[in-house]
């Protein structure tokens, strides 16, 4: 496999789409589309090790529960279970941007990061985006008042019983991330 060229597409803020022409195994020229957060006109030469954004799995310790968030993504047209995330600004480090994203999205405070993962891919066959799993013990009480406009957020406080319940639903629309976790916590308990 080999990289010929890689052309940008689109020019928006936070997301676009390049042209990849390669040649496969066989050597036969072929192109590939994809989504990329990057800023640099060639998306493979930016540093992997930095993750684009971060998911956070909060537990709260005081409840004992873990906390999920249900948003309305656009994408889908429909509401998704899903934990708090988001990108990682400029200059901002991963476990800022965690405690950031935490607060914003859910009005919870981050009071120990519990383990961290190194930056991931989670569909590398439709982008190059990066995330951070930060599992994180937080406290305080939900509220969605530091919401931006464009987020549509409740707020859940789940139990493994609950998360069991919530499984079961075959209406729920899940973050594919957010399913592993919620499915390990329901059997085993804890994070």
């Amino acid at each position: 496999m080999k990289i010929n060229s890689i052309k940008k597409i689109t020019d928006h803020n936070h997301l676009n789409l390049f042209s990849v022409q390669y040649k496969d195994r066989a050597n036969q020229e072929k192109e590939w589309i994809f989504a990329s957060r990057s800023n640099p006109a060639n998306p493979p030469e930016q540093d992997d090790r930095i993750a684009d954004a971060v998911v956070i799995i909060p537990y709260h310790k005081k409840e004992k529960k873990l906390v999920l968030i249900k948003e309305f993504r656009v994408v889908l047209g429909d509401y998704q279970y899903g934990f708090p995330a988001g990108l990682v600004d400029k200059g901002e480090s991963v476990e800022d941007a965690g405690k950031r994203e935490l607060f914003e999205e859910t009005g919870l405070t981050m009071t120990r990061i519990i383990d961290q993962s190194p930056a991931v891919f989670s569909s590398s066959g439709m982008t190059d985006e990066s995330l951070c799993l930060m599992f994180a013990e937080c406290e305080g009480t939900p509220s969605t008042g530091y919401n931006e406009a464009s987020e549509d957020i409740e707020v859940l406080m789940v139990s493994p019983s609950m998360a069991l319940d919530i499984l079961g639903n075959k209406q729920i629309k899940f973050d594919v991330k957010t399913w592993i976790v919620l499915n390990s916590f329901a059997v085993r308990g804890t994070l």
